[in-house]
């Protein structure tokens, strides 16, 4: 049986994935990730997911493909990825302080198909009154450009994250809980038991839904 595809370039991704004893090949894929005129976030993040499930089947008829995509919403806006480090730092300005929703939607395309299967939790997510020169500090690393609304939840040089409600590893890309049970809906094998499992999934509500 072919592997699992992980359509999708973020480390981060890569290495929740792993925590499941999954085997799966990397393929990232190119596309255009505009938010579009929705501003739902769950709307937006589905349809970004599945466009890079659909992207990888292309360049493979067979395997079974898992694809995600996070997005962070915020007063009627979208925020993806920070375009340069001018946007990311009005996107930490914009967060810092205030509740905001991650929502990272995960879909999985069963072996030889091209419908999908999604989940697309939501995580509400208060940030801390960290200051300017913070902000700062965490461009100068780089470390903004890759991630949607600027920031890591597990960022230990920012500590962007005063509090959350909901799954603490949707805010980082993959909801382990959603992409498990997409997954097994799917047809695909997923150990649970032998799962490597961060401690925060232990009390995620995704874990007892």
């Amino acid at each position: 049986m072919a592997p699992l595809i992980l359509a999708s370039a973020s480390p981060r991704r890569k290495e929740l994935l792993e925590r499941l004893g999954v085997h799966f090949d990397l393929r990232p894929v190119e596309i255009a990730e505009d938010a579009g005129p929705s501003k739902d976030p769950q709307i937006v993040a589905r349809r970004l997911a599945r466009a890079k499930a659909e992207a990888a089947r292309l360049d493979d008829e067979r395997a079974p493909i898992l694809a995600a995509d996070t997005v962070v919403a915020f007063g009627g806006r979208i925020f993806g990825k920070p375009a340069d480090a001018a946007e990311a730092r009005e996107m930490l300005r914009t967060l810092r302080g205030r509740t905001h929703e991650v929502v990272s939607a995960v879909v999985v395309m069963p072996l030889g198909r091209r419908s999908v299967i999604a989940r697309h939790p939501l995580t509400q997510v208060t940030m801390r009154e960290y200051g300017d020169e913070e902000i700062e500090a965490s461009i100068a690393q780089g470390y903004p450009l890759d991630k949607a609304g600027a920031y890591g939840i597990q960022d230990e040089f920012l500590r962007p994250v005063e509090r959350y409600e909901g799954c603490y590893c949707n805010v980082i890309g993959l909801s382990l809980w959603a992409a498990i049970e997409a997954l097994l809906k799917a047809g695909e094998e997923v150990d649970i038991e032998s799962a490597g499992f961060l401690p925060q999934c232990a009390t995620c509500p995704l874990a007892h839904s």
